[in-house]
């Protein structure tokens, strides 16, 4: 794309129609007598089907119809196996080749951007999955601290699969039981990885194991499993009481006799490799470890800055932002020692902490709760259309919490049938000073990701693909990165200095990832090393700046999608303002960003031009 490293720093603080849906003809994309747009809709629903076919889990969150997925996926789970991987592969490569065989230019405007969408996700995909370690060059091994079934499925089972009437009960245990099998999948591709001479980094084994115990500790009739049939069944007047007590029977038996046992042997293949694990971080000493990161960079942030050009931003992006920390800290009269010692020193301050209690945790969520609402209020001066769906924030679950990362995302339900979500991580409520809740709040809730994914999914105006199954970080995370900006362009810090300074604070940290993820995988940083840096840019406590730095060893690329993302959508603005000054409307910008979806940057790039010449 066309912004480059000078883009992204001169970057300041400071609806495009498009293909409705799919058809549901089973034509040959490739059928010379169908019209290129019926071409690109056939390819399309081809695509989504075989989506469908691997992914049950999908299905259940996005709150498909069997009808409409095209078969029964309630009682189904996902295939993490190496033959799967490669199955799937083969399925894109087809699904690409069918899509390159459709006349772009033929096309109408507004369906070369999904032709576009479309070809850079699927490319990116068969470049990460061309390594056939883990996930792929952005993900490269299979269990570690932030990635593995044991961390996915039971959040999934809990917060996702619904249990209101017999049928889903039933769907219930059978996946019970299914998560069995896929942790002996994954166990699996532990010791066929390892024999390839790929092995997560010391440090991140010894997490996983740690939350794979907590996992299978205790009475099974305690575990997450039961106790989510224990806490909804009462509510569903659809199953027959007199069967409530069976069900949890059968899901106590399930986790004693299926799945304690193959997290027990996921453990031990975990520890059975652990001899060999190294300390060294990053993905540079893996096989074809540099090739992997170039992947997952190209892939995570939709440009062709090389690792060199994205540090050198995020080391110029932390000078500008700690000068505008610096003299908000002096007006609050601390002038002593470095922007980060000062920041270190406002975090153990007693005004700014919550207690570490469970009552503590209560208040944090309240208090969110209530900044929601307050910044909900003020939407309507920078959007024309509002998201609808409703919001929750929740604790991430604390088995995973040691190494889950600070916030995540959960999107609601096509039908409604649930909120969105949000999950902060709790562990350790002095992570949190007060200070620094609402940046969170923002990126995470609204206007950032609820808030965008909500309108993407609300928009009926793109298609299924790209309303609900693709997505890019670069433009997903740099508009969550936007969102707190925006907040703080509406005016939510106008009384509130210190919640200022968290938002300068987080967009420091997002600098500081860029430095730390390139450090790691491109200039073979130690974890340590890492740690430091970062601490010494935000002024974080040794305990968040470590599971961040650990989930970048483990991600890499990824961390760099943040600030990448929203230098270009500033970038992308400032050109729209200086082309129309005073006839740009911000609302109508916003609206038309979202209304198209994720999109690559240079997608995102041309899509806005277009609108700004259109307002000419």
């Amino acid at each position: 794309m066309s912004i480059s490293r000078r883009g992204v720093l001169g970057a300041g603080a400071a609806g495009v129609a498009v293909l409705s849906g799919c058809a549901s003809s089973g034509a040959s994309a490739g059928d010379a007598a169908l019209a290129p747009i019926e071409q690109l809709n056939a390819v399309l629903d081809s695509a989504v089907a075989n989506a469908f076919r691997r992914s049950p889990e999908r299905c259940t969150s996005l709150g498909l119809t069997e009808e409409r997925a095209g078969y029964r996926f309630i009682d189904k789970v996902s295939d993490p196996s190496k033959a799967a991987a490669r199955e799937a592969r083969a399925q894109l490569q087809q699904s690409l080749a069918a899509l390159r065989a459709v006349d772009r230019e033929a096309l109408e405007p507004r369906d070369r951007v999904t032709y576009d969408v479309v070809e850079t996700s699927w490319v990116n995909s068969l470049d990460s999955s061309a390594f056939e370690f883990g996930g792929g060059a952005g993900s490269p091994y299979q269990v570690t601290q932030l990635t593995g079934s044991y961390r996915s499925m039971p959040n999934f089972l809990n917060e996702q699969h619904p249990l209101r009437t017999v049928d889903e009960a039933d769907g219930y245990l059978a996946r019970v039981d299914g998560f069995a099998g896929q942790l002996d999948a994954e166990t699996q591709i532990i010791a066929e990885d390892a024999a390839a001479g790929v092995i997560p980094p010391d440090f991140a084994i010894d997490k996983a194991i740690l939350q794979l115990g907590r996992f299978a500790e205790g009475e099974p009739n305690q575990n997450i499993l039961v106790q989510s049939l224990v806490r909804r069944l009462p509510d569903a007047a659809a199953i027959p009481e007199a069967s409530r007590a069976g069900y949890i029977s059968r899901a106590e038996a399930s986790v004693r006799e299926r799945v304690i046992p193959a997290v027990q042997r996921q453990i031990a293949a975990l520890q059975s490799v652990r001899p060999r694990a190294v300390h060294d971080a990053g993905i540079w000493r893996l096989p074809q470890g540099a090739e992997m990161y170039a992947v997952a960079l190209r892939s995570r942030t939709t440009t062709n800055m090389s690792p060199d050009e994205i540090h050198d931003v995020g080391l110029e992006l932390i000078a500008q932002f700690n000068a505008e920390m610096d003299a908000i800290l002096r007006a609050e009269g601390m002038t002593r020692g470095s922007v980060a010692q000062r920041v270190q020193e406002l975090s153990r301050r007693p005004d700014q902490l919550y207690p570490n209690t469970d009552a503590g945790r209560e208040q944090i969520l309240a208090d969110l709760n209530q900044q929601t609402r307050e910044i909900e209020a003020l939407m309507p001066r920078a959007f024309n259309t509002l998201a609808q769906a409703q919001l929750e924030i929740r604790r991430v679950p604390p088995f995973t919490e040691a190494g889950a990362p600070g916030g995540y995302y959960q999107r609601a339900a096509l039908d409604g049938s649930r909120p969105g979500a949000y999950f902060i991580n709790l562990r350790d409520t002095h992570e949190w000073p007060r200070f620094t809740l609402p940046t969170l709040n923002y990126h995470e809730g609204v206007p950032g990701h609820h808030w965008q994914i909500s309108i993407q999914q609300e928009s009926g105006s793109i298609p299924f693909i790209r309303s609900a199954m693709l997505g890019f970080s670069a433009f997903s995370e740099g508009w969550g990165l936007y969102a707190e900006q925006l907040a703080d362009e509406l005016g939510i810090y106008q009384n509130n200095r210190l919640g200022r300074l968290g938002y300068l604070q987080s967009a420091t940290f997002r600098a500081s990832r860029l430095v730390c993820d390139t450090g790691l995988h491109h200039k073979r940083w130690t974890r340590e090393q890492a740690i430091q840096s970062m601490m010494e840019a935000t002024g974080d406590l040794e305990s968040s700046v470590t599971t961040e730095i650990e989930r970048y060893c483990v991600n890499p690329g990824q961390a760099c999608a943040y600030m990448i993302g929203r230098q270009a959508i500033n970038s992308i603005r400032q050109q729209s303002m200086a082309a129309l000054g005073a006839r740009f409307d911000l609302k109508a910008f916003h609206d038309t960003m979202l209304a198209n979806g994720a999109v690559p940057l240079s997608v995102l790039e041309r899509v806005l031009a277009d609108w700004t010449s259109a307002q000419n």
